[in-house]
């Protein structure tokens, strides 16, 4: 599900979209959240209540182009891909983000690096 959002997000740029609507789900959310503290999206705002809730995204332009030039996702339901925190690099020379799944929760790479903690890999945005 969350593969789909963020090519949602990325196609949803590509043709300017001023605003993006999917469902709501807390894991998702989180990422988002990193996304829009990292300058990558505009906002997010929950919307809705019990079973109809969802998430409207508004991406952010420059210059006319979306910020999010390209996406890759890590891990996958059919591959789970983990790592300590000693084997966290830059992504695109420092240029791109990082997003792993701790202990502690969903956060950057940078963030886990200086928590020292590991875990699964989700995404890479750049």
């Amino acid at each position: 599900m969350l593969i789909d959002i963020l090519v949602r997000i990325k196609n949803a740029q590509a043709v300017k979209k001023e605003m993006i609507k999917t469902p709501y789900s807390r894991i998702v959310t989180d990422v988002l959240e990193i996304l829009v503290k990292h300058g990558y999206l505009n906002s997010i705002a929950k919307k809705g209540r019990g079973v109809k809730k969802y998430i409207e995204i508004k991406p952010k332009y420059e210059n006319g182009k979306g910020i999010i030039r390209g996406l890759k996702l890590i891990s996958k339901p059919s591959i789970r891909i983990y790592s300590g925190y000693k084997n966290l690099r830059k992504v695109k020379s420092g240029y791109g983000l990082g997003i792993i799944s701790t202990p502690k929760g969903i956060m950057s790479y940078q963030e886990a690096k200086k928590r020292r903690l590991g875990g699964e890999k989700i995404c890479e945005v750049w």
